[in-house]
């Protein structure tokens, strides 16, 4: 699946962000509150809204889901929506 639109990555990520965030069992507010960070922020990151994020966000929220940073690019996470 190629990516296509400057949103589309914004969705990647968001979507990974989601799918992460729930395999750790946390609440979208736990998130938030462990990275000193809005709810509604985490929720438009993990919504169709298109919200803008830093790189060191990025590895901040990583750090907090132990993952890699790289698996937030994983475009197979569109996929896994479709099934």
């Amino acid at each position: 699946m190629a990516v296509n639109r400057k949103s589309d990555i914004y969705n990647i990520i968001g979507k990974n962000i989601k799918k992460y965030r729930k395999k750790k069992g946390l609440k979208q507010r736990e998130l938030a509150e462990a990275l000193y960070l809005s709810d509604s922020f985490i929720a438009k990151l993990e919504s169709i809204t298109h919200q803008t994020i830093s790189i060191d966000t990025l590895e901040d929220i990583a750090r907090v889901l132990e993952c890699d940073i790289r698996d937030f690019f994983d475009k197979s996470v569109l996929d896994e929506n479709n099934k």
